[in-house]
């Protein structure tokens, strides 16, 4: 896109445009489920009394569910930059 201006899209480009765009938020909404799984999972292991070392394992499943929310949050709003900016090649 030269100059920052957009030509008009044709109707398959824009549907493509929009398939991206709600696969872009599908994605998002899996990494987001995927950190819960992780939290529960999480708690789970920690309210275990009966086995003091499975603690350890819990507390690494709370490390990676947010470490799966901020890079599904850091994957999402790049590529919604790239799409806004209409920087296609480089995805």
């Amino acid at each position: 896109m030269e100059g920052n201006k957009e030509e008009p899209l044709i109707v398959r480009d824009f549907l493509a445009r929009q398939r991206t765009k709600l696969a872009n938020d599908r994605t998002l909404l899996a990494y987001i489920r995927t950190s819960l799984y992780f939290l529960v999972s999480g708690v789970a292991l920690i309210k275990v009394e009966d086995l003091e070392n499975v603690r350890e394992f819990g507390y690494l499943s709370f490390l990676i569910s947010v470490l799966l929310v901020a890079l599904g949050f850091l994957n999402y709003f790049r590529l919604r930059r790239k799409l806004r900016d209409g920087q296609y090649n480089s995805m």
